[in-house]
C-alpha cells in the first residue's frame, strides 16, 4: 500500500492582489493583513470587506473572504473569515488579529487561526495555527518587514498526518507619491520554490484606482480596477494561471469614520 502526504496552504488564488497594501503607509486597507499582520497598525478607520473568487472559473473552487478592523487607543483589532468549497468539500478559517505601533518606525502583528475541514462521508476535522508579523518604515516612502505563518504547523486528522505548511514571507514596498506604489514580496512555503509576487498600484483619480502584478511560481498574472465613492470602493479583479485558465473575483471595502478622540 502506498501512502501520500501533503501539506496544506490555504491562500486565495489572488491573496497577492488583495494584501498589495501591506508595505505601504498610503495604499493600506483592511485586506493588507492577508500579507502582513502588522499592516494592520496603520489603519486609523474601522472597516470591513468582503472578497470573492471563483478560482478557475469552478463554482467547487469558490472562495469567499471577509476582513474588519477597529482601532483603539490600545493597538488595533482584526477579525478574518475564510470559506472555499461547496457542500461536498469545504475549508474554513477563522482568526483573530492584534497590531500596534512601537514609536513610529516599527509595526508588529500577530493572528491566531482556527481551520476547519470538511469532507462528504469522511466528516470534519480542524487545526490552529498562527502567524506574526513585523514592518519597519525605513523612509516616509519606502517601508519593508516579515510575516511568519504557521511555524510548528497545525496539523489536521486523527492521525496528525497532513500539516498546514510553514510560510515565511519578506516584503517590501515603496510609495513614489501618494498616488503610485510599487511592491514586492518573497515567499518560501515549506518543501517548495520561492515564489515572488510584484505589483504596482497607480490611483488615476481620486474615485478610480488600478493594481497588476505576476505571482513567478505559477507565472500567473493578477490585476484589478478600484472604483471609489467616499467611503466605499469596490474592485473587480481577475487572475490568469497559464494552464487552468482565468479566476475572476469582486472586493468590496468600506471605511467608517475616523474616531477623532
Amino acid at each position: 500500500m502506498n501512502v501520500l502526504l501533503s501539506q496544506v496552504l490555504r491562500q486565495s488564488g489572488t491573496s497577492a492582489y488583495a494584501g498589495l497594501g501591506a508595505y505601504s503607509t498610503n495604499q493600506v486597507d483592511v485586506f493588507s493583513v492577508s500579507s502582513n499582520q502588522a499592516s494592520l497598525a496603520q489603519i486609523s478607520k474601522g472597516a470591513v470587506g468582503f472578497y470573492g473568487e471563483r478560482r478557475f472559473m469552478l463554482s467547487e473552487l469558490s472562495s469567499y473572504a471577509i476582513n474588519a478592523a477597529l482601532p483603539t487607543s490600545s493597538g488595533n483589532f482584526g477579525l478574518k473569515a475564510n470559506y472555499t468549497g461547496f457542500s461536498d468539500y469545504n475549508e474554513t478559517l477563522a482568526g483573530i488579529a492584534y497590531a500596534r505601533k512601537l514609536g513610529s518606525k516599527i509595526d508588529i502583528g500577530a493572528q491566531f487561526n482556527y481551520h476547519g475541514l470538511r469532507m462528504a462521508e469522511y466528516g470534519n476535522t480542524s487545526a490552529i495555527s498562527f502567524e506574526l508579523g513585523l514592518l519597519l518604515h525605513l523612509t516616509e516612502k519606502l517601508n519593508t518587514g516579515f510575516q511568519i505563518s504557521n511555524p510548528v504547523g497545525g496539523k489536521f486528522g486523527k492521525e496528525k498526518q497532513e500539516k498546514l505548511a510553514s510560510l515565511y514571507t519578506f516584503g517590501l514596498g515603496y510609495d513614489a507619491s501618494e498616488k503610485f506604489l510599487i511592491s514586492a514580496e518573497m515567499q518560501k512555503e515549506e518543501d517548495q520554490p520561492v515564489n515572488v509576487n510584484t505589483g504596482i498600484q497607480y490611483q488615476f483619480l481620486p474615485q478610480l484606482m488600478a493594481r497588476v502584478g505576476i505571482s513567478s511560481a505559477t507565472s500567473s498574472w493578477w490585476l484589478g480596477v478600484g472604483f471609489k465613492l467616499k467611503s466605499f470602493r469596490i474592485d473587480i479583479t481577475s487572475s490568469y494561471h497559464p494552464q487552468l485558465g482565468f479566476s475572476p473575483g469582486i472586493l468590496l471595502l468600506f471605511n467608517f469614520r475616523e474616531n477623532k478622540n
